[in-house]
């Protein structure tokens, strides 16, 4: 299931460095509709709380309830001074960033309610780990959400996009061969449903219902980030 193509921490690090004066650009309009149906299908209660992994920017933020407890984390301080600039011209001071690695979160077991993450699970080295964190700071029966692109199902697009993935991975933008139903299977994740989204129906969202037993709350890792 692993895509033979790795990327490294200090490629994503440098790529979205380098992308994100023009992130908005290039990202908003042509991903906007996976985002607006990834957050509608949370269904987010007045007390719940929500973390979006990877917020990059903050393209996320005007589509969120407001006065909600919303943390957002991504592994580019780049990124995240924009999504700082964000908050302040929505004048949405409930929400909380931090710099930090998705594969390692400085988050208690069970923390949140919803667990939010668009176009980031094939921008990590390891999206299997992501996905047991993600599971494990989710509560019990709480809400993830993906929504991100997968290695075609049809034949000739699938051998396609096989022959790119060294060339695309070498940039540190993402890798285009990752495959979904092997990952859930490896994560312990079943969907409840799964749409095809933007354009060209070329990305999928998909919800599941966090099933675990219930542990108690462990400290998060030494040297968490802290989240302000």
């Amino acid at each position: 299931m692993r895509s033979r193509w790795q990327l490294s921490q200090k490629s994503i690090k440098r790529a979205y460095a380098a992308v994100s004066p023009v992130y908005d650009l290039v990202f908003d309009r042509i991903f906007s509709p996976g985002r607006v149906e990834a957050i509608k299908l949370m269904g987010i209660g007045p007390d719940d709380r929500i973390l979006d992994v990877g917020i990059g920017t903050g393209l996320n933020l005007p589509l969120y309830p407001r006065h909600r407890q919303l943390v957002g984390i991504d592994i580019s301080g780049k990124m995240l001074r924009k999504a700082h600039e964000r908050i302040r011209e929505l004048n949405a001071s409930y929400v909380r960033l931090a710099v930090m690695d998705a594969m390692q979160m400085g988050f208690q077991d069970n923390s949140f309610d919803h667990v939010l993450a668009t176009y980031v699970i094939s921008v990590v080295p390891d999206p299997i780990q992501v996905l047991q964190e993600i599971r494990r700071v989710c509560r019990p029966k709480g809400h993830i959400i993906i929504v991100n692109h997968f290695k075609s199902e049809h034949p000739i697009m699938g051998r396609i996009e096989g022959l790119m993935a060294p060339l695309i991975t070498r940039t540190g933008l993402f890798k285009p061969d990752l495959q979904l139903t092997p990952l859930l299977e490896e994560v312990g994740l079943v969907p409840d449903q799964i749409h095809r989204v933007n354009l060209f129906s070329g990305w999928r969202l998909i919800q599941c219902s966090n099933s675990k037993e219930t542990t108690p709350d462990r400290a998060p890792p030494k040297g968490g980030t802290h989240v302000r």
